[in-house]
């Protein structure tokens, strides 16, 4: 059998763009800007004052793959609990603060990672921009300036009229000269508008004019498949660019799903290394079995491993051989049996009841060669429509 390479090429696999430079931030163990890889968000749906159920699905979070996690905090009570969560979670914890000052001193003094302010709707910001900068530049702590849509400073409102890119990008840009006059320059921005079209021109006029790190979002993006599609054009539009240093996707959805999408978008743009990727066809009149089928019975034997193995389900013989013969591991399926293909060659053919059970058991074996533990750490396998 002739050697074939399994997994991630020797070489660095194609990107779109090269990152646009940025300057250099640490978010407590994660590195933030054009340096370092660009790392996928989420943020805790729980009652943050309830220490051990967001510590639970900050876990949670972790396992899932999430580099960086957000928490809500609103009142005295999420505030008192920083403390705790900051000093017992395995990713950096960024505090979220609305409305009142004094909780970013708090998220601060609590040693989180990050305190995202959104200027929109804190009251008197402007006016305590100085103590603020002084405070987190004394703890190392970094500033997200988070410009939302919905809440825009009112002066924007009034002098565009409504949430245009370019009454985002000011927005932004005027909070971040507040800070610089005060020489405290480590911060990121973010500008999210619930339209993509929006989005991608506010976060563009960043760009051009400030050399900050850049956070990306659809906020507001709506369900799991809306938001998905939503989240992966902008992203991809602004990706294309080299614009972008943290992504998070905003679904309606537990937020481990937020993180699965956005690390698959990360995958697919080769900007994160590639893990399990299953090739499948979408089906036809060509199709001798029950792709749809075979391809869910796939998937979920195979979800959780995190080795990058390309599988390829196919249902026919006009692209499943090819298919097949160019993935790790793959199927050309058809009158009820279907030729197994490992590296490049068939190394058996079974009945189509058994077809699944041989892929998985292929899988597990090549995975085990490749030094991986065969359960894997993180994430699903990605399915991709071949037709």
């Amino acid at each position: 059998m002739p050697d074939v390479m399994l997994g991630m090429p020797a070489t660095p696999p194609p990107v779109l763009a090269e990152r646009r430079k940025t300057r250099q931030l640490q978010v407590g163990s994660v590195g933030v800007g054009s340096d370092h890889p660009i790392s996928v968000q989420s943020m805790t749906t729980t009652v943050t004052a309830d220490v051990n159920a967001t510590l639970q699905q900050i876990a949670e979070l972790t396992a899932s793959g999430c580099d960086i996690v957000r928490v809500a905090c609103p009142s005295q009570d999420d505030a008192d609990a920083l403390a705790a969560i900051a000093a017992k979670s395995q990713i950096p914890v960024i505090a979220d603060i609305h409305f009142q000052p004094k909780y970013v001193f708090a998220a601060i003094e609590a040693g989180c990672a990050a305190v995202r302010v959104n200027p929109g709707n804190i009251r008197k910001f402007d006016d305590q921009v100085k103590e603020i900068a002084h405070a987190a530049r004394d703890h190392g702590t970094p500033i997200r300036i988070g410009v939302n849509a919905g809440s825009l400073d009112p002066r924007l409102l009034a002098k565009y009229g409504k949430a245009t890119p370019e009454a985002l990008a000011e927005s932004a840009l005027w909070e971040a000269s507040l800070f610089a006059e005060h020489d405290f320059h480590d911060i990121k921005i973010s500008v999210k508008h619930n339209d993509p079209v929006v989005m991608v021109r506010a976060y563009e006029l960043l760009a051009e004019q400030c050399d900050y790190p850049l956070h990306l979002g659809v906020t507001e993006a709506g369900p799991a498949f809306q938001g998905t599609i939503k989240s992966a054009v902008a992203f991809g539009a602004l990706l294309r660019q080299g614009i972008g240093d943290t992504i998070r996707v905003s679904l309606s959805a537990p937020p481990v799903e937020e993180v699965k999408v956005g690390s698959q978008i990360l995958q697919s743009l080769n900007l994160r290394p590639r893990k399990l990727e299953i090739v499948s066809c979408p089906s036809c009149g060509r199709a001798q079995v029950d792709v749809y089928k075979l391809a869910d019975q796939v998937t979920a034997g195979l979800e959780g491993m995190s080795v990058p193995l390309r599988v390829a389900v196919m249902g026919c013989v006009v692209n499943g051989p090819g298919e097949a013969r160019e993935a790790d591991l793959g199927v050309a399926s058809g009158n009820g049996k279907g030729q197994i293909f490992v590296k490049g060659q068939v190394i058996k053919t079974v009945p189509e009841a058994q077809i699944v059970e041989t892929l998985i058991e292929e899988a597990m074996r090549l995975a085990e060669e490749m030094g991986e533990p065969v359960d894997g750490e993180t994430g699903v396998p990605t399915v991709v429509a071949i037709g």
